[in-house]
C-alpha cells in the first residue's frame, strides 16, 4: 500500500495524559517524514485536559514546523445526550473536528442509543473523523454509523493504539472488520491514525496497515495516502 504522509489524531501535554509538546511532536512527525500532523488535544470532559480557551490563541502556532504541515483540531467527546463536549464558538476555531466515545464522559446507553448520539455528532459541519469506533464496551451499529458518515461526509478511523489495547477494547479486531466490510461496501473513506500521546508514538501505524492488508481491504479508501485527497476531504477546500 501507499506510504501513509499525514498523521491527523495525536495528543499534546496539554491533553494532560500526554507528554510531548507542539515542537517535539512536529520534530517526530518530520524524522517519520510525514507532510502533515494533526494535533487534536482532548475536548471537555476528560480529567486534566485544558480549558477551551487555549484554541483563542491557535494563530501564533507556525503553520510549518520542521518541514511538517501542522493541521488544530480537536477529540471532541460524544455525551449521553448526543451532543459534543466542546461548544461551537471553540469548534468554529479549528480546522476540523473528532467526534469519540470516551468512558471517562460517556455511559453505555445500548447499540441503538450510542450509534444515535454518535450520528448526531457527525452532522456537525466541523466533524471530519470518528475516532476509534471500536469498543464493544460502548456497542455500535457499523451498517448504520457508515451510512451515515457517507451522508455527513465524515471519515472513520483505524486508531493503531486500539491494537495496542487488544484487550482492553472489547472484540476491536472483528468491529474492525466489519466495520470496514461496510466501508468497502459504501465505499467510505477511512484514516489510519497513531493516536500518539508521545512523540515516539507519531507516525506509528504498523498494526493498522497489518490489518488493512491481511483483510485485503481497497486501499484507496485510505484518505491519508494522499496529501491533497487528505487536505480538500479536511478542509473542503481545493488544495
Amino acid at each position: 500500500m501507499k506510504k501513509i504522509i499525514a498523521d491527523i489524531h495525536t495528543h499534546t501535554l496539554v491533553s494532560g495524559h500526554a507528554y510531548g509538546t507542539i515542537r517535539e511532536m512536529a520534530q517526530a512527525a518530520s524524522e517519520q517524514k510525514l507532510e502533515i500532523l494533526g494535533l487534536t488535544e482532548h475536548g471537555p470532559g476528560i480529567p486534566g485536559t485544558m480549558d477551551p480557551f487555549y484554541y483563542c490563541n491557535l494563530g501564533v502556532i507556525p503553520r510549518t514546523l520542521y518541514g511538517v504541515q501542522i493541521l488544530h483540531g480537536c477529540e471532541i467527546n460524544v455525551l449521553n445526550d448526543g451532543t459534543l463536549s466542546l461548544e461551537q464558538r471553540w469548534i468554529d476555531r479549528l480546522d476540523y473536528g473528532i467526534a469519540g466515545i470516551h468512558c471517562q464522559c460517556y455511559e453505555d446507553a445500548g447499540i441503538f442509543q450510542n450509534t444515535k448520539n454518535l450520528i448526531q455528532c457527525i452532522k456537525n459541519e466541523k466533524i471530519r473523523l470518528v475516532s476509534h469506533p471500536d469498543d464493544d464496551h460502548t456497542p455500535l451499529d457499523y451498517q448504520e454509523l457508515v451510512q451515515a458518515a457517507k451522508e455527513y461526509h465524515v471519515a472513520l478511523e483505524v486508531n493503531n493504539s486500539s491494537f495496542l489495547k487488544e484487550k482492553k477494547r472489547l472484540n476491536c479486531l472483528e468491529n474492525y472488520e466489519e466495520m470496514l466490510d461496510y466501508c468497502q461496501q459504501f465505499q467510505v473513506p477511512i484514516v489510519l491514525s497513531s493516536d500518539a500521546h508521545d512523540p515516539s508514538g507519531v507516525g506509528q501505524f504498523a498494526f493498522a496497515e497489518k490489518f488493512i492488508e491481511e483483510l485485503g481491504f481497497d486501499t484507496e479508501l485510505i484518505l491519508n495516502t494522499d496529501k491533497e485527497k487528505l487536505l480538500s476531504f479536511l478542509l473542503e477546500q481545493e488544495v
